[in-house]
C-alpha cells in the first residue's frame, strides 16, 4: 500500500487544551477516507493539519514519505487543496475565481479548462457575475471548481456540501467519485453526513475528544463496529 499521509504521535494544543491526540494513522494513496464525529471532535483541526496549515504541537506527519516540519515547500503545499465549509471567494468574477489557482501556478488560464469546469459545476451562466453575490451553495460549487482544476494529488473537503440542494450533493459526490477514479485522487472528507460516508467512502473513522474511535472499512464500519463507543454514535447517542 502506497501510503499518502502517516501520522505518528501527533497531539495539536492550543494552550492546556489538545484538540487532535493520533498516536498513528495511515491514509492510502487513491483512498476516500471519510471522518464523522460530534462536533468538537477535532476532524476540521485534523484537516488543517493534514493540509499543512498548522505544525502538530507533537509528533511528526510524513506525507508522500517525507517527514513534514516547519517550513513546507511549496510542490508539497500545492500538492494538497482543501474545500473549506464557508470558502472565501475574491472579490472577482467567479470564473476569475475559478481559474486564480492556475494563474498563480504559472499555468494556461486561456485553454478550456475554467469553461469545462464551470460547464461541469453548473455555473457556466455565473462566469461573469461577482463571486460575492453568490449564494452559499453556489459558492461551495465555486471552491469546488477552484480546488479541482489544479488537479491536485490530495482534496481535503470539510463539510462540503452542507449548503447544497440534494441535486447537487449528487453532483459533487459524482465529481469525487470520478476524480479519485480517474486520476486517484486522495480524498480526505469531513462530514456529518453518514449517508455521504457510506455512499463515497472506502474506510470511515469516527473522532471523538481529539482521538480516532475507530477506523474500518466502510461497509463494515456501520454494519458491525467494533468499538461500542461507535456501535452508541451510530444509533444517535451523544459522545463527549
Amino acid at each position: 500500500m502506497n501510503t499518502a499521509y502517516r501520522l505518528d504521535d501527533v497531539r495539536h494544543c492550543y494552550g492546556d487544551r489538545c484538540v487532535v491526540d493520533v498516536p498513528a494513522l495511515e491514509i492510502a494513496t487513491g483512498e476516500i477516507l471519510a471522518i464523522i464525529g460530534p462536533s468538537g471532535a477535532g476532524k476540521s483541526t485534523l484537516l488543517r493539519l493534514l493540509d499543512f496549515l498548522e505544525s502538530p504541537t507533537d509528533g511528526a506527519i510524513t506525507y508522500a514519505g517525507d517527514v513534514v516540519d516547519g517550513d513546507v515547500p511549496l510542490a508539497i503545499r500545492r500538492d494538497v487543496t482543501t474545500v473549506f465549509q464557508r470558502p472565501m471567494l475574491l472579490r472577482r468574477s467567479v470564473a476569475a475565481n475559478v481559474r486564480i489557482g492556475r494563474k498563480l501556478r504559472g499555468l494556461d488560464t486561456k485553454g478550456g479548462d475554467t469553461e469545462r469546469w464551470l460547464e461541469r459545476l453548473g455555473l457556466t451562466e455565473l462566469a461573469d457575475a461577482p463571486a460575492r453575490t453568490l449564494s452559499a451553495g453556489e459558492a461551495q460549487r465555486v471552491a469546488f471548481a477552484r480546488a479541482l482544476i489544479v488537479e491536485p494529488s490530495v482534496l481535503l473537503l470539510d463539510e462540503p456540501t452542507g449548503n447544497l440542494d440534494p441535486y447537487n450533493v449528487g453532483l459533487l459526490e459524482d465529481i469525487v467519485r470520478a476524480e479519485n477514479a480517474d486520476r486517484g485522487t486522495t480524498v480526505v472528507l469531513v462530514t456529518h453526513d453518514e449517508f455521504q460516508a457510506r455512499r463515497i467512502a472506502n474506510r470511515t473513522a469516527l473522532m471523538a475528544s481529539g482521538s480516532i474511535v475507530e477506523l474500518a472499512d466502510t461497509e463494515a464500519f456501520f454494519t458491525a463496529p467494533e468499538d461500542p463507543r461507535t456501535a452508541a454514535f451510530l444509533e444517535g447517542d451523544l459522545l463527549y
